[in-house]
């Protein structure tokens, strides 16, 4: 079975002595279940293992009941693992393991701790407001192409229009199937379980469609103001900012800045949508897999939306920012900065006109930029998804 990159870094953290809470987050159906189950069953440690999904009591009792387990678990053992799956489920959480963890440590217990979470955004709250010096964060992604190849075996061209969800895979032959699975399966649940009843929502539907709007518009530069005129749920421009920073923190659509050098006037940009799995912007579309290539205009947006998903996805992971840029009437596609480094990426489909100005004007007005240049005439597609974005800068 395939292991993904993640793997070899918990294992490691697992087998040194008892220092952090190990704490998993990433969004539904990247393989955090799957990932520790690989690590428990190679590492060869005495575990206890507890999903809080479906548990139709969610006070913090269950969580002390299972660290209980683990207790009685390692009399008998010198090293033990207590893992605890959608941990976020439980009310007061962060709290119960930190009362729990620190009892442990008061004792000279050593019980290692790992915990597993699918709303990345709650996960992050409740660990920095509680658990401040006692967790180490493992982020997991969307599936890049590298990934997606090497589990599945998926083309270049099935993973820019369907995208890096692994469990839905084998629903790729009926597409309609695939379609309603992402939509019912990931999309709502997602917004209803990671966001609706984990976080006050006073306009649920504004979100909702906000999201509908938003990855329509993956790839295009679009005011708050304009976006207004098209949502049926009234709102303001704090609120849409407020909601996109949610749907960010869920890895479902972000809103990139426009780079400028002073970092103040970042936030007061137009942001540039982007969603961050293409099956987000093709799965409520309706046009087919096959239809789609037949449109170099459409075709030519996924794959910019394809590297744009690549490209945010990675930049936490990587320790760089992603932006976009545009003035005098030229544009830069991606503007990636890491410290004093600038790389400007354009990205160049058959539909694209010849000559990409934007990208002298930028590399001029900006000293010791990097142009990269992705598509036809530079590096490719399939290359660029694959590189290790560590080696660009």
């Amino acid at each position: 079975m395939y292991k993904r990159p993640y793997f070899k870094t918990l294992l490691e953290r697992l087998k040194e002595p008892r220092k952090f809470i190990q704490v998993l987050a990433g969004p539904r159906q990247t393989g955090k279940t799957t990932l520790i189950l690989q690590v428990l069953d190679e590492i060869g440690i005495p575990s206890h293992y507890a999903s809080a999904d479906g548990q139709p009591n969610r006070s913090s009792v269950w969580i002390e009941q299972q660290w209980q387990v683990a207790r009685l678990k390692m009399e008998k053992n010198k090293d033990f693992i207590l893992t605890l799956d959608e941990v976020q489920k439980i009310k007061d959480w962060t709290e119960t393991v930190k009362k729990c963890w620190d009892e442990d440590t008061r004792r000279g217990i050593a019980i290692k701790t790992v915990l597993l979470g699918s709303s990345p955004l709650l996960i992050k709250k409740g660990v920095a407001e509680s658990l401040g010096g006692r967790f180490e964060m493992l982020r997991l992604s969307h599936w890049p192409l590298a990934e997606m190849k090497a589990a599945f075996n998926i083309s270049l061209e099935e993973f820019i229009y369907f995208g890096g969800y692994p469990g839905a895979v084998s629903l790729i032959p009926d597409e309609n199937r695939w379609k309603n699975y992402v939509k019912d399966s990931l999309i709502e649940t997602t917004i209803s379980k990671d966001i609706l009843l984990m976080t006050r929502i006073d306009k649920p539907a504004l979100l909702r469609e906000l999201f509908t709007v938003g990855s329509l518009y993956s790839g295009q530069i679009l005011s708050y103001n304009k976006m207004l005129g098209q949502l049926q749920d009234a709102g303001n421009t704090t609120t849409l900012a407020h909601y996109l920073q949610l749907l960010s923190s869920a890895s479902m659509l972000t809103g990139i800045q426009k780079y400028f050098e002073k970092k103040l006037k970042r936030g007061a940009s137009s942001p540039k949508f982007q969603v961050l799995n293409n099956a987000f912007l093709t799965a409520p579309s309706p046009r087919s897999f096959a239809g789609s290539r037949l449109h170099p205009e459409y075709w030519g947006r996924l794959t910019e939306s394809a590297v744009g998903v690549y490209l945010t996805n990675a930049a936490k992971e990587k320790g760089f920012e992603v932006f976009y840029w545009r003035g005098k009437n030229l544009e830069v596609d991606f503007v990636l900065k890491k410290g004093e480094k600038l790389v400007a990426v354009e990205v160049k489909s058959g539909s694209r006109k010849e000559k990409l100005p934007g990208l002298d004007f930028f590399s001029k007005k900006f000293n010791n930029t990097k142009v990269l240049l992705v598509g036809q005439e530079g590096f490719s597609i399939e290359d660029f998804l694959r590189v290790d974005l560590d080696h660009i800068f």
